[in-house]
């Protein structure tokens, strides 16, 4: 499946045209397309540059990512002298309040398109940091990105301003309209998810469904409860039947050896209770966020204890070590293709 750094470029990329887009939408006729597109890029990027600062410690990279940065509270305090300098630098200060619509919204559009994957959003600081990650899109999306930056790209080039206004809107609706379709999917995904656990006697308390990567057709299911994760997989295609899932440990005897331990009392708080821990082969404990990947590849893994070899506890790692996975790309995709398709095969191991 995707690494991390081409699923972080992928949804720059995303960020990027969508506030070219609002962009140009909202300052339409009152400057130069181009002007526009460039400005709300700039805008939609910027709540991403806080990947340049280096917490000093992996786990500390992932929960703050999408903090500050992506507060609505904030970047609308922000938007407001960024509006003003750009106004001035375009010449154009009897404009600044439809340039601070723009940049507003280009802004604050960041992260409640984040909202919509499933890694937490911190969009309330400083009223609170609860994270919220609805996953009803997943962070690379053709279907979100093509139609936003088709929309940008044949407005630049329009021959009228009316033309590339409208071309810009086509595009943006549409995108906008996948969206709300993954959001509709996704609770019926849930309601055949929570029907088929009851169905099997397994815990619904807590169930995530998100979809698996480039499309909203196969969707992932997992429930946690009672010590345990289960993992499923439903496609829109597949026949009637309940959802099949495959039962792993979460490792709550191995977490309670490490009481306090800073990283796991974030990530289990930051994943909303999806998280395991299991041991390795080679004498290192490992901390999964289970939401981003798929058994047993997942994006975000770290290395927190090793095993004393003399007692048998585990000793917690300083630094913490990142230690993601990726599963093998031919036979994720091959699988994912036919999965797709209805086919009830076992995904990759």
């Amino acid at each position: 499946m995707p690494s991390r750094d081409l699923i972080r470029c992928m949804d720059s990329l995303t960020q990027l045209v969508l506030g070219a887009s609002v962009g140009m939408a909202v300052m339409g006729r009152t400057t130069r397309p181009a002007r526009a597109a460039a400005w709300g890029a700039v805008a939609g990027t910027l709540p991403d540059l806080d990947v340049l600062i280096d917490q000093g410690d992996p786990i500390l990279d992932m929960v703050l990512h999408r903090a500050e940065s992506h507060a609505l509270f904030w970047l609308t305090l922000f938007s407001l002298p960024f509006a003003w300098t750009v106004a001035r630098l375009q010449g154009q200060t009897d404009r600044w309040r439809r340039w601070w619509a723009a940049l507003w919204l280009a802004l604050v559009t960041h992260p409640l398109l984040d909202l919509l994957t499933i890694y937490g959003t911190q969009l309330l600081l400083p009223f609170t940091n609860q994270a919220w990650g609805l996953g009803s899109v997943f962070i690379i999306d053709p279907l979100v990105t093509v139609p936003w930056a088709v929309g940008v790209v044949v407005a630049l080039r329009a021959a009228s301003p009316e033309r590339a206004l409208r071309a810009n809107l086509v595009g943006l609706s549409i995108g906008l309209a996948y969206l709300g379709w993954g959001a509709a999917v996704q609770q019926h995904v849930l309601a055949k998810a929570h029907d088929s656990l009851r169905l099997q006697g397994l815990p619904t308390e807590l169930v995530m469904a998100t979809p698996t990567p480039f499309n909203t057709l196969l969707w992932r299911v997992v429930a946690v409860g009672q010590g345990r994760y289960h993992e499923g997989f439903h496609s829109l295609l597949d026949g009637p039947g309940p959802i099949r899932f495959d039962t792993f440990d979460q490792g709550h005897h191995h977490a309670d050896t490490l009481p306090g331990h800073d990283g796991l009392t974030r990530i289990r708080s930051f994943s909303d209770g999806f998280w395991a821990v299991q041991p390795q082969p080679d004498g290192r404990l490992l901390l999964i966020d289970l939401r981003m990947g798929q058994e047993p590849y997942y994006v975000f893994r770290f290395g927190i204890a090793r095993r004393d070899v003399a007692t048998g506890t585990w000793l917690p790692t300083t630094p913490t070590e990142s230690v993601g996975s990726r599963a093998p790309v031919a036979s994720s995709l091959s699988w994912l293709w036919r999965r797709i398709g209805g086919t009830p095969v076992a995904p990759p191991r």
